[in-house]
């Protein structure tokens, strides 16, 4: 550090000269400061600070800012014009640096004697463009929490078109960068423009919630701590601490958005879900509950997504209502075996404040609506979510585990909001009740694998290949859908891009291609190319997969060096880098350390099981009992013969499983079921004897078949005059994807064989991409056609594209609610055509728009045989009425037509009425709330009265007039065929449906 000594007589010009030698002669440290998190967010703030203050021209900012520079180089050339600029400038931007920089890293840079407080622009701007400029820095940390809203402000005052919201709105920005740009559009379209945002702003400014407009008394005391408290959230989150915890990943260069979705269908919720809807009041359901529950799979992005809302807060550009966030994570909760106060459970495990303890307590008491609590994993706490031991005192000591249930359902620290992460196999109806709402976390859009990999790739040609990749096996483009499996496929490119026609089609190929890959980048001159690769590194791995074993067995995530040295694994086997220091807070004397996922994990005690000699022979039977063992409320004590008496008693829980338990023993179990399949046997060949592998296939293969077998007999008898149907009991799902894993056509033949239902339903089971594969290489083997209900999961278009393998036995495939586009449909109805079973859809709610249309109206030409067309709650216009109209002229089988809940209006009604009125076919029609009039009305009049086949006409929430209805009535004078016309919710008066019920009592109101 340099020590300047400014005299009192030097004066401003003296300051301003020693400005410019400290940017001069600190040039590496404030290089380093601004670039050493990988982010360009420093240097981005300092910019608009420049710029605003009128330091920098547009043309020196564009300059600095071009796409796909090295951050490095853009903060030097920034240090070069800001000297040659003169000794003003430099003072400002060392003033800029010390307010934008951590404490951390301004501890290492001088700004002594430079009169470094930047001065408040005056407010004498004349136009609103001036504004944008002059209070640029305050107006990016204002909008980057509210884009969507200002860009929907921009749309309707007809200055932004979609093309320009997609400009600013390129998921390859961060929240910040994108604010950034809109500012940048913004000025580009002129004033008016400009006011529209400057008012929405201010709008948005004035609409904060009545709960957090209590004006916040803050001691000195307070904000030092709330500055230390950001400064450790923010030094923890920076980096990605999941997977890529090896690598020193920049959160920010990184991440990328994930699919959420609310538990429970809202009215006032009509767009995608963004980071900030998870604290705010979208969805809310229960307005007592303090507690916003996230769920989603092994492997979704749960951790990262939390962190980045850690790290938004910590950097004061958006939860700027919250004043203080503590995170936690449930698996390090684990290790804390005392009892704990609330303030003790804060303090300790998050950031102790240096003085005045208790002064900052009572804050967080009196002020519960300011402070969020985020716990990261509550499926990883040891103990089931309980409400029977009830605590009220925030000073009263008790289990860390009681704390938290008492936190989350409320009756600790009433007002506090929680955001609490879990898999949703570990949250039951105990839980759901305290909570205030429920986000699914989906995975990764295809948009999304897109940016990931691209952001995951800084030469854009490896992207590029990686994708075409990807695009060219549909099956690996499913399973990247989870964002820790598009990592495993971009971190291993190389791999992935040299192996031709053997690239990856299960979970477990993907999961041996990592191994390979860090096993390869451990030895030298890539010795481990061959069949022999596995074999050069057996005893590592057998170590590791020990390891991963027994915390499996026990439910333990973090290991200290005793459980690695009990299990043989060294400093070595560390640096292979599937082991990632664990930062356990609680452990201060000795490194603790956890598999780089918790997926990594059971894949490394599946290999132990494989591979290993020393696992008792009952192990694979009872591996494949898990369901049961829930069932029966049993533990996982299925391995305890495995382990010595010592480690036995070492990890004994006193306690109840949790459903994670089970739920990573099933994964376990599907990893098995890969490492014995035909296609990988080979890399086994001298790893372990012959006979001992085909002992454990056999076994796995008899259990996957007594699994099924179980499953078909619980089928209850149909109620007579009904078709039997399948409703999925829990379990189903993974032994299908146990047996895809496993490539075992064989054992779905044999047990689809004795399959006879007409129905299977698989409604809520948490289907997406992966699971559709799984699904269709099962279920093609059926030997009669079936109903197939995959209603309310995750298909979308990739996923639809894997069910096409067995839309042969598809008798009716109803897809509700399931993100398909139009794209999806393409594909489905290009293959149904081709399949003489299919004929019935149901595509309710997704996304569909009047493109897809276009591919019905072939369909119904083609297909003289098809019944059932349901295209309800999309976004199907009067042109997509009329593409549909084309296609039903033709058509002479149809029975059931739904589009309720579109747009086709009267335009769309004519067409369609044009083309059913004489249908011989059509039983039952709806255009509930369509935007129909008289007009519409009046066409659909003549289906009514020619129609020798109709028998319900759905007309509900439209805005048909007497003048409408009275054609109906005329109409149902001449058909006796039809039962009923509902017409609720229309513009009639009670006077009028009163005076027309009476006239034709087939009319409902």
């Amino acid at each position: 550090m340099f020590v300047l000594d400014v005299s009192e007589n030097g004066g401003w010009q003296s300051e301003s000269m020693f400005a410019q030698d400290l940017v001069l002669k600190q040039r590496t440290e404030i290089l380093h400061a601004l670039c050493s998190s990988g982010s360009t967010e420093h240097l981005e703030k300092v910019l608009d600070i420049l710029l605003a203050q009128g330091e920098l021209t547009w043309e020196d900012y564009h300059n600095l800012r071009i796409p796909g520079r090295a951050l490095y180089t853009s903060a030097r050339q920034l240090l070069d014009l800001v000297h040659t600029k003169g000794v003003d400038t430099c003072r400002l931007f060392l003033a800029a640096l010390e307010q934008v920089l951590p404490d951390g890293q301004v501890a290492g840079i001088s700004f002594s004697g430079i009169g470094s407080k930047l001065e408040k622009k005056e407010e004498c701007e004349s136009t609103s463009i001036q504004t944008l400029l002059t209070q640029r820095p305050g107006l990016v940390s204002k909008l980057q929490d509210c884009i969507d809203g200002a860009l929907e402000a921009l749309v309707e005052s007809g200055h932004f078109t979609s093309g320009d919201c997609g400009e600013v709105q390129l998921p390859i920005h961060t929240p910040s960068q994108q604010a950034r740009r809109l500012l940048d559009h913004v000025r580009s379209k002129g004033e008016s423009a400009a006011k529209v945002v400057l008012q929405y702003i201010q709008q948005k400014q004035e609409s904060v919630s009545p709960q957090n407009q209590e004006k916040l008394t803050t001691s000195r005391e307070l904000l030092k701590y709330q500055k230390k408290l950001s400064s450790s959230v923010s030094a923890q989150s920076c980096f990605l601490s999941t997977y890529g915890g090896t690598s020193h990943m920049s959160l920010d260069d990184i991440y990328t958005e994930v699919q959420l979705e609310l538990a429970h269908d809202h009215a006032d919720v009509h767009r995608p879900l963004g980071l900030e809807d998870i604290i705010g009041s979208a969805g809310t359901v229960n307005e007592e509950a303090d507690t916003v529950l996230v769920s989603g799979e092994a492997g979704s992005g749960k951790s990262t997504l939390l962190q980045k809302l850690h790290l938004l807060w910590a950097r004061g550009t958006a939860f700027q209502d919250v004043f203080l966030l503590f995170p936690f994570s449930c698996r390090r909760l684990n290790s804390e075996q005392g009892e704990l106060s609330v303030q003790e459970l804060l303090f300790q495990h998050c950031c102790w404040p240096d003085r005045e303890q208790e002064e900052i307590f009572q804050f967080i008491l009196d002020h519960p609506h300011f402070i969020l609590f985020a716990f990261d994993g509550l499926d990883e706490l040891k103990q089931s979510f309980s409400d029977e031991h009830r605590l009220c005192c925030p000073t009263q000591r008790a289990p860390v585990h009681i704390l938290l249930f008492n936190l989350i359902h409320g009756s600790l620290m009433k007002g506090v909001r929680k955001v609490v992460t879990s898999r949703p196999e570990a949250v039951g109806p105990l839980l759901k009740k305290y909570l205030c709402k429920e986000v699914f976390l989906k995975g990764f859009s295809p948009s999304g694998i897109d940016c990931f990999v691209r952001k995951h790739h800084s030469d854009s040609t490896v992207a590029a290949k990686v994708l075409e990749s990807l695009q060219t096996n549909t099956a690996l483009l499913g399973l990247c859908h989870s964002p820790v499996l598009c990592w495993i496929v971009s971190q291993c490119h190389k791999e992935l891009l040299g192996c031709g026609d053997g690239s990856p089609q299960t979970i477990t190929d993907v999961y041996l291609m990592i191994l390979q890959h860090f096993l390869q980048h451990q030895s030298p001159l890539k010795s481990t190319i061959g069949l022999g690769w596995l074999q050069k590194h057996l005893k590592p791995v057998l170590h590791l997969g020990q390891l991963a074993f027994e915390g499996i067995e026990t439910t333990y995530y973090i290991f200290s060096g005793t459980d690695l040295e009990t299990c043989g694994v060294t400093e070595q086997d560390i640096c292979m880098g599937f082991l990632i220091q664990s930062k356990d807070m609680t452990s201060t004397h000795s490194k603790c350390y956890e598999f780089l996922h918790v997926t990594m994990q059971c894949f490394f005690a599946a290999l132990y099981i494989v591979l290993s000699s020393n696992t008792d022979r009952s192990t694979i039977l009872k591996l494949f009992e898990t369901q049961d063992m829930k069932e029966t409320g049993l533990r996982s004590t299925c391995f305890r013969a495995c382990l010595s008496s010592t480690d036995q008693h070492k990890h004994t829980v006193e306690g109840i499983s949790t459903a994670t338990e089970t739920s990573n023993l099933q994964i376990t179990a599907t990893f098995v079921s890969g490492l014995l399949s035909q296609r990988h046997r080979s890399l086994w060949l001298h790893c372990c004897p012959t006979a001992m592998m085909e002992k454990r296939v056999r076994q796995v293969v008899r259990c996957l078949s007594k699994g099924m077998q179980k499953h078909f007999k619980s089928i209850p008898q149909p109620v007579e005059g009904e078709k039997k149907s399948m409703h999925a009991m829990p379990g189903f799902v993974w032994l299908i994807k146990c047996i895809y894993e496993m490539q075992e056509s064989r054992i779905a033949k044999d047990a689809l064989s004795k399959l006879e239902v007409d129905h299977l339903k698989l409604t809520y089971c948490n289907i997406g991409p992966v699971e559709c594969t799984a699904l269709a290489y099962v279920l093609q083997h059926l030997r009669n056609p079936v109903g197939l209900q995959l209603d309310n999961n995750s298909v979308g278009d990739v996923g639809v594209e894997q069910l096409l393998p067995c839309m042969h036995i598809c008798k009716s495939l109803y897809l509700r609610n399931n993100n398909i586009t139009d794209e999806g449909i393409g594909k489905l109805i290009a293959k149904g055509i081709q399949c003489d079973n299919f004929q019935k859809i149901a595509l309710f709610n997704n996304k569909l728009t009047d493109a897809c249309t276009q591919h019905f109206s072939h369909l119904l030409k083609t297909r003289q045989d098809f019944l059932s067309l349901r295209l309800g709650n999309n976004n199907i216009t009067a042109e997509g009425a009329k593409q549909l109209a084309e296609g039903l002229k033709f058509n002479h089988s149809l029975q059931h037509l739904g589009l309720w809940g579109n747009n086709i209006g009267d335009a769309g009604a004519e067409a369609l009425a044009s083309a059913l009125e004489n249908s011989k076919s059509l039983v039952w029609l709806s255009l509930v709330g369509n935007g129909i009039g008289s007009t519409g009305a009046r066409a659909l009049a003549n289906i009514v009265r020619n129609s020798t086949s109709l028998e319900e006409l759905w007309l509900t929430e439209n805005c048909i007039t007497t003048a409408g209805v009275e054609c109906l009535i005329q109409a149902l004078k001449h058909n006796i065929r039809v039962k009923s016309v509902w017409l609720r919710n229309n513009d009639l008066s009670v006077e009028e449906v009163e005076e027309m019920t009476q006239r034709e009592t087939r009319l409902i109101f």
